[in-house]
């Protein structure tokens, strides 16, 4: 056929491309496979059962519960919408199509390998869960209630699987929307700027509101299913304030699943985006998603696999976890205040994430599409409009905020105290506007910090390199003083609330920080969209590029993808000021848990200390470690795929001329297998590391008389590990964001444009700071809620 068309007369240019899939069987997930099987109208009735069935058990628990159930199936309807408006969009034509398919084959291929691979050490955790908790100690709570050892090891292993696969799911539902949208904004862009927006705009929004459901929902009705399994507040039974701790295996399931998902996602991205940059671009000076590259394909497939379902089970993780910390410390407080109704204090975090839903909702319908084409002015750009929406969603969510602290935190004891705790919310919301903002100041190319970056290109790579780090060093300053000022004024606003314990001792500071951090994440469902809109803005460009369309067009998607890059790095800046304040909450929570099982005070940590001190250096040094194997990967990986694309490009040389069809699948099987294989090395230090340090001091301290020794070292090396974290995973994210859009402010025709020795400089730039950005910093801030919630999960072998 080759030598046919050459013949002719006819260049591999002007021939319909065909890419060959690289799956070889379905990737849907067995559960979709089976209901896609049964009679729509049976599959209706039997929606209706379940429905019935989980509206009678949130009944029974509490009408806070069935207000959050009703808002969570609207909002999956609403989800349904967008998915059907999304899907309604043409394909464009044929060739990208065929594009959009083999991404599609390749990102689902990955992605049923990678979650089988962790489905797999999922079980095994289990296993060895189960046999921690069949030989552990019991409360005196868990005495009094009569919850044997037997019950409460079914419930956590239970929780970590239900969690664990809820996770998967939402990586699931992120990968699936992308694959199918980023064709449609491709094929937009041809006609309008705006419509391509508001399509990618409404793709991320489904996939949102999906993993901010699907976390809700998981923990309602695990929570309300316990509390009437377990007859709660009955007579002889456990107390209400007591279930959420029922709940952590639940959180660690999610963290376990999206550590990998990261990690693997992460590896396999930026692995084919630094191989098919370093060969492409610097080497061959073609464009960026240019056809003759053979890795094009594999990098598109990993913004898929690495943003989008990596993303979804990083962020349904993070809400998971705040919500299940959130709900502990107020079933604490409450119990401490004697606070007749509980249920307020506890159920609050799900009530301000069905809100969450609703606002978010209206943020992405106000994203409105219009009938002009060509770009978007520069009086109204893709990320002046977004924030916007991004107003409108916090100016909602701060109504919605004070609506339900009056409802649910007011108190006879204390009244003016859901006003302070109004406030604690309002202080999360400014605290991740914050973050937000000095996000985007860092790397969004219209200021300063990156144009400077992009100037230091020309005078070569290594003022590049030298600019972009101590770039991301600096950036780490301001979100440190918002955190800081942020905690520190939730707790007070929290303690000087007007409840008090039996002894008369303020009690609220704890639970006001959570507040604060429900506050942060009430407009979380808007910024995952923001999120997800980068990476199908990046494949949409690639599409563009591949199928060769005209310039006015790759013009379009490169202002988005631009746009991408920047709400991608506000969304790590958000996740990452969550994370540190949801470490802190999980750590209160592990301290009390410890005490709780030790039936000894608990209330400090001391440094100075010799064991304890170690712990904190350990947990440090466990940051550098982890963070070092996962760049490692990527390069170790990236190497395979330049080897490969050079063996391409010398053995075909018509590749270049269009000549010859490059081979896309080898690249693809290479970062696929390698990312599977080097996932595992770092994901085993985050898992392993605190519990063989606890079991260590444990028998240290068992044989000097230090009986929480083990504890102790823990809560030492989580400490520093969080505070290490936060500062690494800033400094990573930042100063790979800010290499990526330096890039493309050079490529609109500053300093030269494309092809320039800028632009060459800043090639190398944005190649390091990949695994950066999308692999090590994504992976820092998941490592750190994981390392709080597994230390809370296993700390009776610590003792």
């Amino acid at each position: 056929m080759m030598e046919e068309d050459m013949e002719n007369g006819r260049s591999y240019q002007e021939r319909p491309r065909t890419f060959s899939t690289v799956r070889s069987k379905s990737s849907i997930p067995l559960v979709f496979r089976l209901l896609m099987r049964i009679n729509p109208r049976a599959l209706i009735i039997l929606s209706l059962l379940v429905f019935s069935g989980v509206l009678y058990v949130g009944a029974s628990t509490s009408p806070i519960v069935v207000f959050v159930f009703c808002i969570c199936t609207l909002s999956l309807f609403f989800s349904l919408y967008l998915t059907k408006w999304v899907l309604a969009k043409d394909e464009g034509p044929p060739e990208m199509s065929e594009i959009s398919d083999a991404i599609r084959d390749g990102a689902e291929g990955f992605f049923r390998t990678q979650y089988g691979t962790i489905s797999k050490m999922a079980c095994i955790l289990a296993f060895v869960i189960l046999g921690i908790y069949l030989f552990r100690n019991t409360t005196p709570q868990q005495e009094a209630s009569g919850l044997g050892r037997a019950t409460s090891a079914y419930i956590t292993v239970a929780s970590f699987l239900l969690g664990a696969l809820c996770s998967g799911i939402a990586g699931f539902v992120g990968m699936w929307v992308s694959v199918r949208a980023n064709v449609r904004v491709s094929s937009a862009a041809r006609r309008s700027a705006r419509e391509a927006l508001q399509i990618a705009v409404r793709a991320g929004g489904f996939s949102a509101i999906v993993v901010v459901c699907m976390a809700v929902f998981g923990v309602a009705i695990l929570y309300s299913t316990f509390y009437v399994w377990l007859g709660v507040d009955s007579p002889g039974s456990m107390k209400v304030t007591d279930l959420p701790l029922l709940l952590v295996g639940y959180g660690f399931g999610a963290s376990f699943v999206a550590l990998f998902a990261q990690l693997g996602g992460g590896i396999y991205t930026k692995a084919a985006d630094v191989g098919a940059d370093l060969v492409g671009k610097v080497e061959q000076g073609i464009p960026e998603d240019d056809p003759r590259n053979p890795a094009v394909i594999a990098d598109l497939v990993g913004d898929n696999v690495g943003d989008c379902a990596a993303r979804g089970a990083d962020l349904f993780e993070s809400i998971a976890a705040e919500i299940i910390s959130a709900m502990i410390l107020g079933g604490t407080m409450a119990q401490r205040c004697k606070i007749e109704d509980p249920s307020g204090f506890i159920l609050f975090p799900l009530v301000v994430h069905s809100f969450d839903l609703v606002v978010s909702s209206v943020g992405i319908l106000s994203i409105r599409g219009t009938r002009e084409s060509g770009l978007i002015s520069t009086v109204e750009d893709p990320m002046s409009i977004m924030q916007k929406g991004y107003s409108v969603t916090i100016m909602l969510a701060v109504l919605t905020f004070g609506v339900s602290t009056r409802w649910l935190l007011y108190t006879e004891q204390a009244p003016s105290a859901w006003l302070n705790f109004a406030l604690c919310g309002l202080v999360g919301i400014i605290t991740a506007y914050a973050f937000v903002w000095i996000s985007k100041y860092y790397t969004d190319y219209k200021h300063e910090p990156v144009r400077l970056l992009a100037l230091s290109s020309s005078t070569g790579h290594g003022t590049n390199i030298i600019a972009g780090v101590s770039l991301g060093m600096e950036s780490t300053a301001l979100p440190v003083l918002v955190i800081s000022v942020a905690i520190i004024s939730a707790y007070w606003l929290g303690q000087t609330c007007g409840l008090v314990d039996e002894s008369g001792n303020p009690t609220g500071g704890l639970f006001g920080t959570a507040v604060a951090t429900m506050g942060m994440l009430s407009t979380a469902g808007y910024v995952l969209t923001m999120d997800m809109f980068g990476p199908i803005a990046d494949n949409a460009g690639g599409i563009v590029e591949m199928s060769q369309q005209p310039e006015s067009v790759r013009e379009i998607t490169d202002v988005l993808d631009a746009v991408g890059n920047t709400t991608k790095a506000t969304t790590k800046g958000f996740a990452i000021g969550s994370a540190a304040l949801a470490s802190f909450l999980l750590f209160s929570a592990y301290m009390d848990e410890v005490a709780s099982f030790a039936q000894l005070p608990f209330k400090e940590v001391d440094i100075a200390v010799p064991e304890i001190f170690v712990g904190g250096l350990l947990g440090s040094m466990l940051i550098f470690l982890f963070s070092a194997w996962a760049c490692s990967a990527v390069g170790k990986t990236a190497q395979e795929v330049v080897n490969e694309v050079r063996r391409q490009f010398i053995e075909r040389p018509g590749i270049m001329d269009y000549k010859e069809k490059p081979d896309y699948g080898r690249c693809v099987a290479i970062v696929a297998s390698a990312s599977l294989r080097e996932m595992i090395r770092p994901g085993a230090l985050a898992i392993i590391s605190p519990m063989a340090v606890g079991v260590v001091f444990r028998i240290l301290g068992h044989s000097t008389g230090q009986p929480l020794l083990g504890a102790k070292v823990v809560a030492s090396m989580l400490m520093f590990a969080t505070v290490a974290g936060i500062l690494m995973a800033l400094f990573l994210n930042t100063a790979g964001g800010a290499w990526d859009n330096a890039k493309k402010y050079i490529e609109t025709g500053a300093l030269g444009g494309k092809g320039s020795e800028s632009h060459k400089a800043a090639v190398t730039g944005d190649t390091v700071g990949d695994p950066f950005k999308d692999t090590a910093g994504p992976s820092l801030h998941v490592l750190i809620k994981m390392l709080a919630t597994i230390t809370l999960v296993m700390a009776p072998i610590f003792l």
